[in-house]
C-alpha cells in the first residue's frame, strides 16, 4: 500500500532524515514517535511531498511518488499538519468542499455528486449540525474534526496526521483519536500519524515507527516496541510497562530521567 524505502532528507548540508525504511499495509494505523527534534514531522513531510527528499523513494499504491503530478497524489493521500488555518469567515461546509478540488478540472464547478460526498464527509465527522457555522467559532476538537471532514471528502486512501492531538486538552485529543480509530474501523482508512504520548501510539496503533535522531530505531506492534528498554535508549527515561490481561495493548508509566 505504502512503503518508504531508503530516504534520506538534508536541509542544506545538515542530514535529517538518513536511509530510512518502512512499510504501511492498507488499513493500518501507524504511529510515528520519538523525541522532540528526531525527525518525526520531517519524515511525514517528506512522505507525502510537501519537502522534498534527497535519495530514496516513496511507493504509494504501487507508484512512485515522484512521478505522480500534485493532484494525482491528492486523489490517494491527504496530509494534515500540526495547525491548520482558514479565513475567519470561511464555514465548516465550504472548507469541507475544498476537499473535492483534487477531483475536479480547472475551473470546474462542484457538482451533486461532489455535495453528497462533503455531506457524507460532514456526518462521518459528526459535524453536520456545525455546517453553517464559521470554522473560527469552533472549538479546538471540532476545528480538528473539520479539516479531518476536508481530509475525508478528498476520498484518499490514505491519511498522514503530523500531531493531531496538539494544543487540544485531554477530552479533545480522546474525542480526535476516537474519531481517527471509527475512520478506520469502519472505512478501512489507512492512517499514518505522528504522536507524541506513548500511551496514545500504544492504544490507537497497529504498528509503531520509533525516529531518534534521524533514524529507524524500532519499528513493530505496540508490545514489540514499547518496552523499557525502548523508553530508556530514545527517550533517556525510566519506566514501568504494564501488560493488563484485558487489554491488548501496553500501558507506560514514566517513572524519571536517565541520569
Amino acid at each position: 500500500m505504502f512503503t518508504v524505502d531508503s530516504i534520506s532528507i538534508r536541509y542544506e548540508q545538515k542530514s535529517v532524515i538518513n536511509n530510512f525504511s518502512f512499510s504501511v499495509k492498507k488499513g493500518e494505523i501507524v504511529s510515528i514517535i520519538g523525541p522532540n527534534g528526531s525527525g518525526k514531522s520531517t519524515l511525514l513531510k517528506a512522505v507525502s511531498r510537501l519537502i522534498p527528499y534527497h535519495t530514496g523513494t516513496v511507493i504509494l499504491d504501487g507508484t512512485d511518488l515522484k512521478s505522480m503530478s500534485a493532484k494525482q497524489v491528492a486523489r490517494k493521500m491527504c496530509m494534515l499538519s500540526q495547525k491548520n488555518q482558514a479565513p475567519s469567515d470561511m464555514t465548516v461546509i465550504d472548507l469541507v468542499s475544498y476537499g473535492r478540488y483534487p477531483h475536479k478540472k480547472w475551473f470546474e464547478r462542484l457538482n451533486q455528486e461532489d455535495m453528497d460526498i462533503v455531506h457524507w464527509a460532514l456526518e462521518k465527522t459528526h459535524l453536520i449540525e456545525y455546517k453553517d457555522r464559521a470554522v473560527a467559532s469552533l472549538s479546538g476538537g471540532e476545528s480538528q474534526r473539520a479539516w479531518i471532514a476536508m481530509a475525508l471528502a478528498q476520498r484518499p486512501l490514505i491519511m498522514l496526521l503530523d500531531e493531531p492531538t496538539t494544543y487540544l486538552d485531554i477530552s479533545h485529543q480522546h474525542e480526535v483519536l476516537e474519531l481517527v480509530r471509527e475512520l478506520n474501523q469502519d472505512m478501512g482508512m489507512t492512517i499514518v500519524m505522528v504522536l507524541h504520548d506513548l500511551n496514545q501510539a500504544s492504544t490507537y496503533s497497529d504498528s509503531i515507527v520509533v525516529v531518534q535522531a534521524g533514524e529507524k530505531a524500532m519499528y513493530g506492534t505496540p508490545n514489540e516496541v514499547m518496552t523499557t528498554d525502548m523508553i530508556r535508549d530514545v527517550y533517556r527515561m525510566d519506566a514501568e510497562v504494564q501488560y493488563v490481561q484485558t487489554e491488548k495493548k501496553p500501558r507506560i508509566h514514566l517513572l524519571s530521567t536517565v541520569r
